[in-house]
């Protein structure tokens, strides 16, 4: 019996970026194809089959430990960054401002789709496993600032649930601007012990 179910929901990629270096900044700069690799995509910073652990996972490891890599991509929503645009008074929130890899449309309230969700580009082509959502941090901000004095600090709080989802490669193969991808989710309930969890009840 197969473990992840396709749904009806699909994601059309409406931008792609490539973050080279975060000596200075986190902005990626536009492409209009990638190669999806076994180690994400070619040049990318946040590319390997193996990563440096970061604050994100402090609670696991020493930062600066290796651990596998399972964001090899940072995928947010053209309608989540559009919600954060308005809060935050802005026409348009640019993509290379988040460092994002992806942009796609289509699926309501990306950033909470279940972890080992995948999303893939047609039966048997190229698969990104979405690991958990993305965390606000103050990066984008200090881009948006560059741009927009005195609106940089409006992003973390304007981007808490809708700052997408880290990613990585299942299956290789090419990902271009305009292609489909199918929303497969996890074939299991939610874990009825969640809630205690995330709110530091549980025993």
């Amino acid at each position: 019996m197969p473990a992840l179910i396709p749904t009806d929901f699909t994601a059309r990629i409406t931008w792609l970026g490539q973050v080279s270096s975060q000596k200075d900044n986190i902005r990626s700069a536009p492409r209009d194809a990638v190669e999806a690799t076994w180690a994400g995509v070619e040049g990318e910073c946040h590319g390997g089959v193996n990563r440096r652990s970061c604050v994100r996972v402090k609670t696991q490891y020493p930062e600066g430990t290796e651990i596998r890599n399972v964001r090899q991509f940072s995928i947010v929503s053209a309608e989540e960054i559009s919600a954060i645009a308005d809060e935050i008074g802005l026409d348009a929130l640019r993509p290379e401002w988040l460092g994002a890899s992806m942009v796609v449309e289509g699926i309501e309230d990306f950033t909470h789709l279940p972890p080992s969700s995948r999303l893939q580009n047609g039966h048997g082509g190229p698969c990104l496993v979405i690991d958990m959502a993305n965390r606000p941090c103050v990066w984008p901000g200090k881009e948006l600032e560059k741009d927009h004095p005195g609106l940089g600090k409006k992003f973390k709080p304007a981007a808490a649930g809708r700052r997408g989802v880290t990613a990585w490669v299942e299956y290789p193969g090419p990902l271009r601007v305009g292609d489909e991808l199918t929303l497969h989710v996890p074939d299991q309930r939610a874990w009825t012990r969640l809630e205690p969890c995330l709110t530091g009840k549980l025993t």
